[in-house]
């Protein structure tokens, strides 16, 4: 299975610099960037073991943001223990670990399976933290590997694995029901809906990189960004909060009239087109 990445239209280059620059300036949606963007308290950069932090990112799938510190928890516990102790573990041992979670039985068959998929890479020579690895074919090899993982999973493991700034934009099911609909971007059903949004979404960042970190700078973000990379990662939470505090629900200030409207949120229209 392979998925072309196809170059984004002129309009959804400009809906997604619009939406970005007018979420950016929202004083809720700052907060919350600057909050997670240099420390994310679901992918710490505490964690040294990439192979961790690749596990980290599965077992945070079904857990809502009022656990997180439970979560982190976890994560802590198993990063204590260690990958290779982790893979030498008992399943009763694994589900007394992430018991408090939930699902203990399919975040062991994430583990078990990751291990299996990080083998299979030693020994085919595929080094996913390589500078000139196929971030496209590790994504797809690891939501087809792993079991309970998928697009997404695979997307924020890798994101993980390699760091905040390697040019991954995760894209979780909101932004696909969600975001991608306020933006006008058409999406094919299922699983891949995922890598299509996340090749607009990084084509839109590498196309106006320099507009998007001008971007951080008039919104007064205290965020750290390194020389020489796109910022794919602030875009990435700027959407991502924007989605959550104003698309789940969705917010009365959101105008029911966008992508069209350019002012996207708070503007003058009424709440319900007639």
């Amino acid at each position: 299975m392979t998925i072309e990445r196809v170059k984004p239209k002129a309009i959804e280059v400009r809906r997604v610099h619009r939406l970005v620059a007018r979420a950016a300036g929202l004083p809720d949606v700052r907060a919350e960037v600057e909050t997670n963007h240099d420390e994310n308290r679901w992918w710490p950069t505490t964690i040294s073991d990439p192979r961790v932090r690749m596990l980290a990112a599965g077992w945070s799938t079904r857990v809502s943001y009022r656990m997180v510190d439970t979560y982190a928890g976890v994560i802590r516990s198993a990063e204590a223990r260690g990958f290779d102790d982790l893979v030498a573990s008992t399943d009763a041992e694994l589900a007394s670990l992430v018991r408090s979670i939930g699902l203990p039985q399919a975040r062991i068959d994430f583990m078990r399976s990751l291990a299996e998929l990080l083998q299979g890479w030693e020994k085919e020579g595929v080094d996913p933290m390589a500078q000139s690895a196929d971030l496209d074919a590790l994504v797809l090899d690891f939501a087809t590997r792993v079991r309970g993982a998928s697009f997404k999973v695979a997307q924020c493991a890798l994101l993980t694995a390699r760091g905040y700034h390697c040019g991954i934009i995760p894209v979780d099911s909101g932004m696909v029901a969600k975001l991608a609909p306020a933006l006008g971007i058409d999406l094919p059903s299922g699983a891949v809906a995922h890598e299509r949004m996340r090749y607009v979404l990084e084509a839109v960042v590498h196309a106006r990189s320099a507009e998007f970190r001008s971007l951080v700078t008039a919104n007064e973000h205290q965020v750290t960004i390194p020389d020489g990379v796109e910022p794919t990662w602030w875009v990435h939470l700027v959407l991502i909060y924007f989605k959550r505090l104003y698309l789940n629900g969705p917010s009365p200030q959101l105008c029911r009239r966008r992508p069209v409207c350019t002012k996207i949120v708070g503007c003058a229209h009424p709440t319900r087109i007639v």
